[in-house]
Parts: C-alpha cells; sequence; structure tokens
C-alpha cells in the first residue's frame, strides 16, 4: 500500500521473518472514514493502477531482499515460497504493458534469471540445513512433538482419572501436562534461532554470486517504483517500508533495529540531490512520520498469528493451530489498515471455549498469550474476521492473532495465503 506502516518482523524464524517482518501499521481501533491507501490516492490524484504497481513492485522488492538476507527463514517452506514466485511472475509478465522503463526491468528479470537464482539459492540453504540435521522447519517440528507429547500424557491422564488416583497424586501431573507445550514451543524457537545465527556466514558465502544477483536486481527496481513516484509528484516522506539490507542507494535511513539476530532497516525514497521536495497536503502530514523514531524505546506490534487449520461455526471456535505468520505482516497490517472495527457481540471465553495449554495462543517466548481485547475486522465491507489483541508478554512481547469466525466462510481471493495456507 501507499503508506507501509510498521508492524513486521521480517520473516522470521519460519519465514517470518521477519519480513518481517518490519513495517509497522499502527491497528487502530476506531472506525476510520477512508482506508489510508484512499486517502492518499484520493488526495495526490493519483490512479488506482498506479498505486497498485507501486505496491506490487515494492512487495516484490521486500520478498527477494528477505529472501537473499535470511535464506534459512524460506527452507522447507514450498507452499509459501511458491506463493511468493507466482505473485513475482504475474506481476514481472505485466510490465510488457508499461513504460520503457518497465520492459528494461523486465529484461533485466529474465537475464538475470531471477526465478531460477531464488530457487536454487533455497536449494543449497536446504542441503546446508540437511547436512546439519535439520529436515523440516521449524513449525512442523512443534507441531509433531506436541502431538508426541500431548497425546500420551492425555492417554495417561484418562487412565488416571478413570482409575479414581487421589487428586493430589494427579496435581504434579497435571502441573507436567501444562508446562510441557510451553517448553517445547520455547525450546525449538531458540535452538532455530541459534542455528540460523551460526549458518548465516556460511550461507552467504557459498552462495555469495546468486545473493548479489538478487540484490542488484532489487536495486534496480527500487529505483524504478521511486522514478515512478517522482513522476507523478508524490511526496517521498509518505512512502515508508522495510527491508532486511543496507545495500541499496537513494533510500534514506529512517531507523535501524536489531530483533532477535534479526536486523530491521525502515527506509523512505530519498529525492534526488538539489531537488526539493513535493509539498504535503495538510491532512496527510502525519502520515511522514517515521514508523519508529530513533531511539524511542516503544516496542511496536509486530507479532501476528493466523488461527488455521480451523474448526468454527457461528462465530465459536472449537479447534485451531496458531502459526506464526510473520512473513505476511506487512500484507496483515495492509489489510487491517483497510478495515473498519467494532466491538465482538461475544466474549472471548465465549469465542473460544476450550482455550486452555492444549489449546492456545502462544507468545514467541512459548508463553500463553492472555488476550485483552477482541474485535471484529470488516475489511473493504466485504469480508469480516476476529482480531485478538494479547496482554504485552512478561518478555515484553505483544501478540495478535486473527481468525475466521466460521471455517465455510467464503475467503477474497487476495487473503487466501493469509488465511487459508
Amino acid at each position: 500500500m501507499f503508506i507501509m506502516t510498521e508492524n513486521e518482523k521480517t520473516v522470521d524464524e519460519d519465514q517470518k521473518t521477519s519480513e518481517e517482518q518490519g513495517v509497522k501499521a499502527k491497528i487502530s481501533r476506531k472506525k476510520s472514514k477512508k482506508p489510508r491507501q484512499q486517502s492518499l490516492q484520493e488526495s495526490l490524484g493519483i490512479s488506482t493502477e498506479k498505486v497498485r504497481d507501486v505496491e506490487e513492485k515494492l512487495f516484490i522488492a521486500r520478498f527477494i531482499d528477505y529472501l537473499s538476507e535470511d535464506t534459512l527463514d524460506f527452507i522447507y517452506k514450498e507452499k509459501a515460497t511458491n506463493q511468493y514466485m507466482k505473485k513475482v511472475s504475474d506481476k514481472v509478465a505485466t510490465l510488457d504493458k508499461g513504460n520503457e522503463e518497465d520492459k528494461l526491468l523486465k529484461m533485466s528479470f529474465e537475464d538475470k534469471k531471477i526465478i531460477e537464482t531464488i530457487y536454487n539459492l533455497k536449494s543449497n540453504a536446504e542441503s546446508i540445513a540437511q547436512a546439519k540435521g535439520i529436515k523440516t522447519s521449524p513449525d512442523k517440528r512443534l507441531r509433531w512433538l506436541s502431538l508426541a507429547v500431548t497425546v500420551p500424557l492425555l492417554a495417561l491422564l484418562f487412565i488416571l482419572v478413570f482409575l479414581s488416583i487421589d487428586i493430589l497424586f494427579l496435581f504434579p501431573i497435571l502441573c507436567v501436562f501444562c508446562m510441557v507445550p510451553q517448553f517445547l514451543r520455547s525450546y525449538v524457537l531458540k535452538k532455530w534461532s541459534a542455528f540460523k545465527e551460526e549458518n548465516k556466514n556460511e550461507i552467504y558465502t557459498q552462495n555469495r554470486e546468486d545473493i548479489m544477483v538478487l540484490k542488484s536486481f532489487v536495486g534496480e527496481l527500487l529505483n524504478n517504483i521511486r522514478a515512478k513516484l517522482l513522476q507523478e509528484k508524490v511526496p517521498l516522506e509518505l512512502i515508508q517500508f522495510v527491508l532486511h539490507s543496507g545495500d541499496y542507494e537513494n533510500l534514506k535511513l529512517i531507523n535501524k533495529r536489531d530483533l532477535r539476530g534479526l536486523t530491521q532497516y525502515f527506509y523512505r525514497f530519498e529525492y534526488p540531490e538539489g531537488m526539493e521536495p513535493f509539498p504535503i497536503p495538510e491532512h496527510l502530514k502525519h502520515y511522514q512520520e517515521p514508523v519508529v523514531e530513533k531511539g524511542k524505546k516503544e516496542k511496536p506490534e509486530k507479532n501476528f498469528i493466523v488461527l488455521t487449520e480451523l474448526k468454527a461455526k457461528d462465530g465459536i471456535i472449537e479447534s485451531f493451530v496458531p502459526t506464526l505468520r510473520d512473513d505476511l505482516s506487512e500484507k496483515i497490517n495492509q489489510i487491517l489498515n483497510e478495515s473498519e472495527f467494532s466491538e465482538s457481540p461475544k466474549e472471548f471465553k465465549e469465542i473460544i471455549p476450550n482455550y486452555s495449554e492444549s489449546m492456545a495462543i502462544y507468545c514467541l517466548c512459548g508463553e500463553i498469550v492472555e488476550i485483552s481485547e477482541v474485535q471484529v475486522s470488516n475489511w473493504q465491507d466485504q469480508f469480516k474476521f476476529y482480531l485478538f489483541e494479547g496482554k504485552e508478554c512478561k518478555c515484553g512481547e505483544k501478540i495478535y492473532a486473527i481468525s475466521l469466525m466460521d471455517d465455510s466462510t467464503e475467503v477474497p481471493e487476495e487473503l487466501k495465503d493469509i488465511f487459508l495456507s
């Protein structure tokens, strides 16, 4: 979208990372008259097609930059990677219809064999991981470990209850039953973070040529976007976005932040030397404020959980699998900025009556998230879903979760990668 608001952790441990990975979108809890994108578009007199062109190109730039910088976040993520690549391919296919600069961009994409290079880099990273005993993604590993531990514990608990064992004897077992899922999650994520840190240099050393090819294309793409914005006389201060590296020209650094081994760079485009900035309409000036002020200690909302494998009906959620989606946090922020919010008619305990250690939303540190607020998000007056806001965890993180209200709900095509992947 035109203004990239901050709430991403460049695709994280699971491909998260971080996209994730860093743009903050301040989630509005008030009904807005117009989505931010529409307000900018109308005020600046830019066509919908040109707005979409900038959005799609920025998406491609962030995705390729993230993958080239944190390749391990994409290993064993074939479905998600293929979804990204389809979006990239679909957009590149339309560049023939653009101006001469777009056609040159497409030629560069093809000459540098970007698609082949991306899959080659991912494959090489998986080979390194396999050689060191990592044969699946942390998400899948966590699910299998949780299942392997939870099922026997449930069976044991059932047997002991059936045998009418004294409650004092059962109490220690219940404590173990509550703590194991949290311990497993914390253990898996810490091990994964350590593995990435230990092997990041090896990935870069063995694949330096491919990484440089990808970064050079990202640089061309960013320059193409900047040129289009200048041509449309868009105030560059309004366009803020996050990348995972500082290897590009013609960008102004707004903020730099280290987060669990990942570095997030908050940027806006820089004006050409000697060029006066375009005037910003008065009612849009608040959009130019940095997404994160330098030196500010405030922690932005950045962690999104999607409730997948959902069983829900009439607004009541019977079961789910919490899936960390930092890789899509920018897109989630975008749809939230384009949504109106209303208070949920049901309380949280009514929506998820079985919320417990065995079926809960977890913080990154492994603690169960305590939900403080539930709202119904109405995206563009055509699609409703739950937004759960967690209280700040003792580790300092804050979790947001989104979910369908009914598993039979028809999801708009452009949102399927969020709710159905």
